[in-house]
């Protein structure tokens, strides 16, 4: 990525918070952390000319002035402390709020017209892992971008109050050339200059690697995280299948890219922990040999030494804050590759709209030229129109593949690979039931008014709903939270979705095969409850047994590459 285009994804990333809401609370808050940072680099300043008093009382003997200078170092001591701490308190207050507020944002975004969906849909190579770009990307993002930035502004203020100093400490340096001297006034501030910026090349040849190393260590982490989830999740289907010993080899394969890639990261860093190390330690030396000649000449006191060494090496540390900071650079680089590319994802996502005109009108739902793809442009279906009525009973069969469920997707509209006219009427509500129910944790009352939140005052007799459809045994637990998808079966959770239409009433139900772990008994009695208690909600069935015709009236039948035809049940 280029410096400019990096720059512009960073503000793009920034811009959004310090324009909010919360702008000037967020605004106010950092101009105090920068005061108190500027502080700090006034308190150091004080330091600095305190150094050269405190050694000249040594140097000259200067007993009554000794404990003055040591209560003047407590007292600038305690005040840089203070300063430092709030300095820090103060920005993590900042930190959290940030964070807050771009974490809710990111929920919303990957919430909004199924975003989250739409993204698996489009399956881009480089989507791996939105729960981790949203819970820890976005914070890495945030604590590095204000960790440099404001250690960014706090050197350079550094580098420009010390300098001066720097100048006027260092005298002239006499280079004599044959028959002529050069004089060059302020020379160690040159020396500093020279050090710290082929310090800083040196550096970002040694450690650019570390941008790429990073962003892999980052994926393969969550990779290897994701895999244990994808079995506690699935944990009875794996069990039946004794795939113990699978998912083993595919944790010690994600693990193992882990352990590989934070391989190359240590040697990686080694290096440049080496080469920062002996610059620090060379930046010690390095001012002594320069001003050790006048001093031995007795054109300085101990106190100018002490003070110029000190200037030196805060110069030099602002100058080389790249170098010191380089790990944290290549570890913002990488968090900010992740976030901008999930952030353009969801963006993508969210403008892949379908070409459906859907109106809300007239009395029954309507389909008009529907035509159905997938992603590279082959067709499912083509040209399908039909009407569906209060009280239809409409069944969707086909051979697997065909495009029934993706049908039921782009009438709901989370599939963007479309077009037609689709009219419903505006007061109807519309239900989808997708075949294995989704239950979230949470009490099983909750669990079963899903998407609904718990009214506070029930008018439903849920216990009498629970036997209407055969899961009585459930009754005494319904206030009680677990993992409801873990410990019911399919067939249970199914049951359960049959009474979330009870509770939700639409005038439209879409089962998307939401009978087939039901044995054909108790789908019979799920069809005729529903049939007894809403009897003028129109039902579209997605499904494969012979026995659901008998609780259909019409069979829409897709036979793929586009084809279909209707006919009515006799």
């Amino acid at each position: 990525m280029k410096k400019r285009d990096m720059a512009g994804v960073v503000w793009k990333l920034v811009r959004s918070y310090w324009r909010s809401e919360e702008r000037w609370w967020a605004r106010g808050m950092l101009a105090v952390v920068v005061a108190l940072s500027l502080l700090q680099v006034y308190m150091l300043v004080l330091l600095n000319q305190w150094n050269n008093e405190f050694y000249n009382a040594l140097q000259g003997y200067n007993y009554g002035s000794f404990w003055p200078l040591i209560g003047e170092f407590t007292t600038i001591a305690f005040i840089y402390i203070i300063v430092a701490v709030y300095a820090i308190y103060l920005r993590q207050m900042l930190e959290i709020r940030w964070r807050t507020w771009m974490t809710k944002n990111y929920l919303s975004k990957w919430l909004h017209k199924q975003t989250y969906y739409r993204l698996q849909v489009t399956g881009s190579a480089d989507m791996d892992n939105p729960d981790q770009r949203i819970s820890d990307d976005i914070g890495s993002f945030i604590s590095l971008s204000l960790q440099l930035s404001l250690g960014v502004l706090k050197q350079l203020t550094t580098l420009v109050a010390f300098v001066f100093i720097l100048w006027q400490l260092s005298g002239v340096l006499d280079i004599p050339l044959g028959d002529t001297v050069v004089s060059v006034p302020g020379y160690m501030v040159f020396v500093t200059l020279f050090y710290s910026i082929a310090g800083t090349w040196i550096a970002h040849k040694v450690g650019k690697k570390l941008i790429g190393l990073n962003y892999d260590q980052q994926r393969y982490e969550a990779d290897f995280r994701f895999s244990m989830v994808r079995v506690r999740e699935n944990s009875e289907s794996i069990a039946f299948y004794g795939g113990e010993e699978p998912e083993h080899v595919t944790f010690n394969e994600r693990f193992q890219r882990v352990v590989t890639n934070f391989w190359g990261l240590m040697k990686r860093t080694k290096l440049l922990n080496f080469y920062v190390t002996g610059y620090g330690q060379l930046a010690i030396i390095v001012p002594i040999l320069m001003v050790a000649p006048k001093y031995f000449e007795g054109n300085l006191q101990l106190g100018g030494l002490m003070q110029t060494i000190s200037a030196f090496g805060r110069v030099q540390d602002a100058l080389s804050y790249f170098v010191d900071a380089y790990s944290s650079i290549a570890q913002y680089m990488a968090v900010i590759r992740r976030l901008s590319g999930f952030t353009a994802h969801m963006e993508e996502a969210e403008e892949l709209q379908d070409d459906f005109q859907r109106e809300k009108t007239g009395t029954s739902l309507v389909l008009k030229h529907i035509k159905v793809d997938l992603p590279n442009g082959q067709p499912l279906l083509q040209d399908l129109s039909l009407e569906i009525s209060t009280g239809d009973k409409l069944l969707i069969a086909g051979a697997s593949g065909c495009g029934k469920s993706t049908l039921l997707r782009a009438l709901a509209g989370i599939w963007p690979y479309g077009s037609g006219e689709i009219t419903t009427p505006e007061k109807w509500r519309v239900m989808f039931l997708p075949q294995r129910p989704y239950l979230p944790l949470g009490s099983l009352r909750q669990a079963i008014y899903y998407p609904q939140p718990v009214p506070e005052q029930e008018t439903e007799d849920i216990k009498a709903l629970l036997n209407l459809f055969g899961v009585s045994h459930l009754a005494d637990s319904l206030d009680k939270v677990d993992d409801w998808s873990r410990i019911l079966s399919l067939g249970e959770q199914q049951r359960l979705a049959f009474i979330r239409i009870l509770l939700f009433k639409p005038e439209i139900v879409f089962l998307d095969e939401s009978t087939s772990a039901m044995d054909e008994d108790r789908e019979a009695e799920a069809y005729d409850v529903l049939s007894s208690q809403l009897p003028d909600t129109a039902v579209v069935s997605v499904g494969h047994r012979s026995t659901l015709r008998a609780k259909h009236q019409r069979e829409l039948k897709l036979a793929g590459s586009g084809q279909w035809e209707i006919h009515d049940i006799v």
